[in-house]
């Protein structure tokens, strides 16, 4: 054996004595991933038929069905909280007992969805192939994990929700009811951002902090929207003291870091240039 060959055989076995160190002390892996995005597949099919690759003919069915998935999240939850205080057994019943009241809200969302939107044909519409009625139902369930303190499993919800649907909602975020997302691609909602009640977003938008300092982690970093706002695309607010007061309309492309009282319209002013192209010497080309 050569001498560089014995030398990348030692840097091999060094390497692997470390990697064995760092997988032992983080024995979270790709298994945990998958199962959780089961869950989620397997859960969404039940609370509504449009992802559901199967019927149920009776409620004493659909009732079965729920109790092998509060089994399945017991053991999904184990392996995640073996080190933990919290009782997987008893995060399960616990969730599994909020989901009545999670069902309410996700239909108050539909509906408003398709109320606010004159493309929407249908609830059944928004509910199959809206992409931010997804990543509202899902942030809802995620919703509850993190109110229960169960660590790193919301943000696996979250995230699967995320690529898919190009939304990212921090579970911890708080959101009322009749939450309408149009379009959707693009949205950013922050940890602590607060949302009332029948507010409506648009793509792009960013509910953010104006600092990423990790010091400030457990404070209020992002916004609170109040009752009924419209937000349109591209809008960014940041700020854990900026306050969007109820029944205003924040305009496309708006920056706000600072609170605006109720009842208010923001807009960005900005000239567009309109010529004939008539005249003009050469050709414009735009880049994108």
């Amino acid at each position: 054996m050569s001498g560089h060959q014995n030398n990348l055989k030692e840097t091999l076995e060094g390497f692997s004595e470390e990697l064995k160190m760092h997988r032992d002390s983080h024995p979270i892996g790709i298994e945990l991933k998958r199962e959780t995005e089961k869950f989620v597949d397997t859960l969404m099919g039940i609370l509504f038929p449009h992802f559901c690759r199967e019927g149920y003919s009776s409620a004493e069915e659909i009732e079965s069905h729920l109790v092998l998935l509060s089994h399945d999240l017991k053991v999904l939850l184990s392996s995640l909280l073996r080190d933990s205080s919290i009782d997987a057994g008893k995060t399960a019943e616990e969730f599994m007992a909020r989901l009545p009241e999670v069902h309410r809200k996700l239909w108050l969302d539909a509906e408003a969805i398709n109320s606010g939107d004159p493309a929407a044909e249908s609830v059944d519409e928004v509910i199959l192939a809206y992409p931010g009625f997804y990543a509202i139902a899902i942030y809802r369930l995620a919703h509850e994990f993190c109110m229960m303190h169960v660590p790193i499993f919301p943000r696996l919800l979250t995230e699967y929700a995320h690529g898919k649907t190009g939304i990212d909602i921090h579970p911890g975020a708080s959101i009322g009811t009749s939450f309408a997302i149009d379009h959707g691609t693009g949205i950013v909602i922050g940890e602590s951002t607060i949302i009332g009640d029948n507010v409506k977003i648009y793509q792009g938008v960013t509910l953010g902090a104006l600092s990423v300092d990790k010091k400030i982690a457990n404070s209020k970093r992002h916004p609170t929207i109040e009752h009924d706002v419209v937000i349109y695309a591209q809008a960014v607010i940041l700020g854990g003291k900026t306050v969007v007061g109820h029944h205003s309309v924040i305009g496309g492309n708006v920056w706000l870091t600072h609170s605006v009282p109720e009842y208010s319209i923001v807009y960005q002013e900005q000239e567009a240039i309109v010529q004939s192209k008539e005249g003009l010497q050469g050709v414009l080309n735009f880049v994108i």
